[in-house]
């Protein structure tokens, strides 16, 4: 006898229900919190069914499944946590809609029933590309913080030092900020002599490991502290202002940059690390973050499946005579799956020969009258194609499939 465990997980804590594939109540539902006593609870209740015969499914709730989810992978369990809209189309079903956290965990345990042969078990690797989108996640949301920053830091510079923005590139941004720290005002610039002041800032540089760029930049900071004039006077509010604006970007952009590091490196423990970074416009950042959104692409039947969980996918919609032949992307799945995509399409189109397959494919559409940012998308379309197709030839080469 094959048995479904239907998990309605809530924040701290969740309502199990057990169901025989025929339909039979194995347990009535029960409440656990998600701590080791309630887990241990789960445990004892299931532990009399063989494994072979148990599948779990519980609904993908971003963080709140997490802990009952790890737990029972580790144990050995057959879970999933399944898509939130294929689950919520589920339990929407049937003409009366009640919803209470009992009738959820019945329904999520018929979902498994009714779903045995279908549902997708977890792979070896689950644990790396859990951690690359924990990972990616805490990188969006850094960047985030780092666009909020730049932007406040570029505002106090119109008021405290006019066109000291304008000076840093992305080579010395890290290092105008250390010197801005110190000379946030014209005239504490324009107080020393400008050999003195090059040689301070050229010490600061070498410190940073930057060798030549901190004369050239000390000279340009210099010159425009000669013909600028500050909104703000020079005093502590001031200075308090400077300091602990630079060191809260600095924080974001060093955070971001461990971040990605540590991302590289766990990307490069998968088999299709090597496959994508091949691809020209995936530079070491994008493959693994793009790794991190797509996750196991053994999970996905096919490419189809696989754009459907991007939102890239243009559902058909027919009715009698009628049929829509002008049909937008559905944007129902990962969103931040789509802005990386959407990052790697400006990077093929910027750093890319014009050979490029890609490029080619978004110029060629675009020479037909697409929008660029349409244009695009369908590149994107062809390029997770792509990667579905090289991924899946590099599993079956190494038999993993």
């Amino acid at each position: 006898m094959k048995y479904g465990v239907g998990i309605d997980i809530s924040k701290g804590k969740s309502t199990v229900a057990i169901l025989s594939l025929a339909g039979e109540v194995i347990e009535e539902p029960f409440e656990i919190a998600h701590d080791l006593k309630g887990l241990k609870i789960l445990e004892e209740k299931i532990k009399n069914i063989p494994k072979n015969d148990l599948k779990i499914v519980m609904e993908e709730t971003g963080t709140y499944h997490l802990p009952v989810f790890g737990y029972l992978i580790d144990k050995g369990y057959f879970v999933v946590a399944e898509n939130a809209l294929k689950i919520k189309k589920y339990l929407d079903r049937g003409l009366r809609k009640a919803k209470t956290d009992i009738k959820d965990s019945y329904k999520l345990a018929e979902y498994c029933c009714d779903n045995w042969y279908k549902l997708n078990m977890s792979y070896d690797n689950e644990e790396i590309y859990d951690n690359l989108r924990f990972l990616s996640r805490q990188y969006i949301t850094s960047i985030e913080i780092q666009v909020q920053e730049k932007v406040n830091f570029s505002n106090l510079c119109d008021l405290l030092f006019p066109g000291y923005y304008q000076l840093l590139d992305d080579n010395t941004f890290i290092l105008g900020l250390e010197v801005f720290k110190k000379y946030y005002h014209p005239e504490i610039v324009t107080n020393k002599k400008q050999s003195q002041f090059v040689n301070e800032i050229d010490k600061i540089a070498k410190k940073l490991g930057h060798k030549g760029s901190g004369i050239t930049l000390a000279n340009k900071i210099y010159n425009l502290a000669l013909n600028t004039l500050s909104v703000r006077p020079n005093n502590k509010f001031s200075q308090l202002s400077a300091i602990s604006c630079a060191d809260a970007l600095i924080i974001q952009i060093k955070t971001s940059k461990e971040i990605i590091s540590n991302m590289d490196e766990l990307a490069r423990e998968l088999p299709e690390y090597e496959e994508i970074s091949k691809i020209s416009g995936c530079g070491n950042k994008l493959t693994s973050r793009i790794i991190a959104e797509i996750g196991d692409v053994r999970r996905f039947k096919n490419a189809g499946s696989l754009i459907a969980y991007a939102g890239l996918d243009a559902p058909p919609y027919q009715s009698g005579q009628f049929e829509a032949t002008n049909r937008h992307i559905s944007k129902r799945g990962n969103r931040y799956l789509r802005k990386t995509g959407y990052e790697i399409m400006k990077s093929i189109k910027a750093s890319c020969s014009n050979d490029n397959e890609l490029k080619i494919y978004m110029i060629q559409k675009e020479n037909e009258g697409k929008a660029k940012k349409v244009a695009k998308i369908a590149t994107l379309n062809k390029f997770l194609r792509q990667y579905y197709g090289k991924v899946k030839r590099k599993y079956k080469e190494l038999e993993i499939w």
